[in-house]
């Protein structure tokens, strides 16, 4: 829910705090890149203290620095404690997707399946929710995600059990050792590209929209909701059809058209309204299906993997809010939907440049949702290249 809390509040923060879109944008750039640094250290992190712990750090880093954050009275005040939640949702989400797959009773396509159920449902509420209480205090989002990891950490503590810890310490270098590995590498610049199209959406395209915030909170539900749809339903019968490469292929190609459109029609609040609604969908579907074959495509510790993959995407999701503001005050609000649909379009041929590792995925999901056993890697990988673990056993 913390995702969307804040959106339909970025305009009338600008206003009230007399700051410029690209300087607002920095809530969004801060807190995604101090999450992308700091997911290289999240396996070291949870292999010395636990995957138990290592949330609950997380969910108090999060509930204090959202706390100041609404707190604060600055835009430079808010994005330098974005800046230290961004660390604690490192903490957070890296470790949570590895204890729902370990707990979770519905082997590893279900796991997923439940993680992408919690996570649309959070993105369809949130906005609602930033909306209603951005309507009373542009500082009550920031509060209201205080509240709800609060709940989040007590119930943590009091219902979710540890995992056993790795035999082997993790390394902070491991996540990006395992960037040698070319399908990991290949999944994570695709996701970097897309994230800069996905980012642009969520984070600027309240500004041409021109709207008040409960009706910014409407809008960014409808999206929400069909993100949660698409992710949980519209996902898994695509690929079933397609395939992971071509559902992949076909759901990008729609997407970047979907943010042309935005740009094309930057002027249009009604085309902005449609377009946005219905990037719910490619981002939903794009979610379930790349989550996936990113922990299959290798047979890299998952943990690892998901470091490794989580620290290149954010990357363009921190840099394109902030882009996208400066470019929209020197070119124009519709250049940064063109660039972020180029973007997306360039993620569709690093995509296809490791095509054939996608069947390997492929494969792996249909023999129970581990990566492949690479055949004797070298000396030097030894230690970062692990066979597949057996079913049920903690990421």
């Amino acid at each position: 829910m913390g995702i969307g809390l804040v959106d339909p509040i970025l305009p009338s923060l600008a206003v009230k705090l007399h700051a410029t879109p690209s300087q607002v944008e920095l809530l969004f750039t801060s807190y995604l890149l101090v999450t992308a640094v700091a997911m290289l250290v999240t396996g070291w992190v949870s292999s010395r203290i636990g995957a138990k712990r290592t949330l609950i750090a997380g969910l108090v880093l999060i509930v204090a620095f959202s706390a100041l954050a609404g707190a604060s009275n600055s835009i430079a005040g808010i994005a330098a404690f974005r800046a230290g939640w961004g660390l604690g949702n490192a903490l957070f989400i890296a470790t949570s997707l590895a204890v729902i797959v370990s707990s979770a009773s519905g082997g590893f396509a279900g796991a997923i399946i439940l993680y992408e159920t919690a996570l649309g449902i959070g993105i369809a509420l949130g906005p609602l929710v930033g909306g209603e209480l951005g309507g009373i205090s542009w500082r009550g989002p920031f509060f209201g995600v205080t509240v709800l990891m609060t709940i989040a950490l007590v119930a943590t503590i009091a219902f979710v059990e540890d995992l056993p810890r790795p035999a082997r310490k993790a390394s902070v270098i491991d996540p990006i050792r395992a960037l040698r590995h070319r399908g990991l590498l290949t999944m994570g610049l695709t996701a970097l590209l897309y994230n800069w199209g996905f980012f642009t959406v969520l984070g600027y395209a309240p500004f041409p929209l021109h709207l008040g915030i409960h009706q910014l909170g409407y809008v960014f539900t409808g999206w929400g909701v069909l993100v949660g749809l698409f992710a949980i339903f519209g996902a898994p019968w695509i690929q079933r059809r397609l395939g992971i490469a071509r559902a992949l292929y076909l759901n990008l190609t729609l997407f970047a058209i979907d943010v042309l459109v935005i740009g094309v029609f930057i002027h249009s609040r009604t085309t902005i309204i449609v377009a946005v609604i219905c990037s719910g969908i490619f981002i939903g579907t794009n979610n379930t299906i790349t989550t996936q074959a990113v922990m299959t495509v290798s047979s890299i510790e998952r943990p690892i993997a998901s470091a490794s993959y989580g620290f290149v995407r954010f990357i363009g999701g921190g840099i394109a809010p902030w882009a996208a503001g400066k470019l929209a005050a020197s070119h124009g609000d519709h250049l940064p939907f063109y660039i972020g649909a180029g973007a997306i379009a360039a993620s569709i041929a690093v995509l296809a440049s490791g095509h054939r590792l996608l069947a390997v995925a492929e494969a792996a999901q249909a023999g129970g949702g581990h990566g492949p056993e690479l055949p004797e890697p070298l000396d030097s990988e030894a230690d970062l290249l692990l066979d597949a673990p057996a079913a049920g056993a903690g990421r």
